[in-house]
C-alpha cells in the first residue's frame, strides 16, 4: 500500500530539499542551507526542471513533504543502446525513517525507470552509509561495481 504522494519539486521546495540533504550529509560540504534561493541552487534547479531526462521529486505524507529523490535517465550505446536510470539524492526526514517510506520512494524510482525504457537502475551510496547499503540490498540492488569520484 502506497502511503506517499509524489510531485515534481518547485523552487519553493528548495529550502526543504537543501536543508534535508545537508542535515543528512556524512561529509562536510560548502552548501548553504540558510540560503536555499542562492543563485547557484536556482541555476541547478532550473537545469533539472528544464531537462527532459531529469526529475526532482518531493514525497509527501498527508500533504507534508517527507522526502526527496532525483532521477536521471541516461542514454547509452552499451547493451544495444540500453538506457539507465540513475537514482540520486534519496533522503527522507529522520522522523519518518524505518517505516517503509524509503522503499516506497525507491519503488517510484524503479517504476519511473521502467516507464522510460531503462534496462537498469543504478545508484551510489557513501561507503559510510552502512544502513543505506543494507536497505538497498534488501530491495534487490547488487553491489556490482566500485565507484570513483573526481572533484574539481
Amino acid at each position: 500500500m502506497t502511503r506517499l504522494s509524489y510531485r515534481d519539486a518547485t523552487r519553493d521546495d528548495l529550502a526543504f530539499i537543501v536543508g534535508l540533504m545537508v542535515k543528512d550529509s556524512v561529509v562536510a560540504t560548502d552548501d548553504l542551507p540558510d540560503q536555499p534561493h542562492h543563485p547557484s541552487y536556482l541555476a541547478a534547479f532550473d537545469a533539472i526542471a528544464t531537462d527532459a531526462n531529469q526529475r526532482l521529486v518531493v514525497a509527501e505524507l498527508d500533504g507534508a513533504p517527507v522526502g526527496t529523490i532525483q532521477l536521471t535517465f541516461i542514454p547509452g550505446l552499451y547493451r544495444l543502446g540500453m538506457w539507465r536510470g540513475l537514482i540520486e539524492a534519496v533522503h527522507i526526514i529522520p522522523s519518518q525513517r524505518s517505516k517503509g517510506l524509503g522503499g516506497e520512494m525507491i519503488q517510484l524510482a524503479l517504476d519511473q525507470c521502467r516507464e522510460r525504457g531503462c534496462g537498469m537502475a543504478q545508484l551510489t551510496s557513501n561507503k559510510k552509509r552502512l544502513d543505506a547499503h543494507r536497505f538497498y540490498e534488501r530491495l534487490g540492488f547488487q553491489k556490482s561495481h566500485e565507484g570513483f569520484k573526481f572533484y574539481f
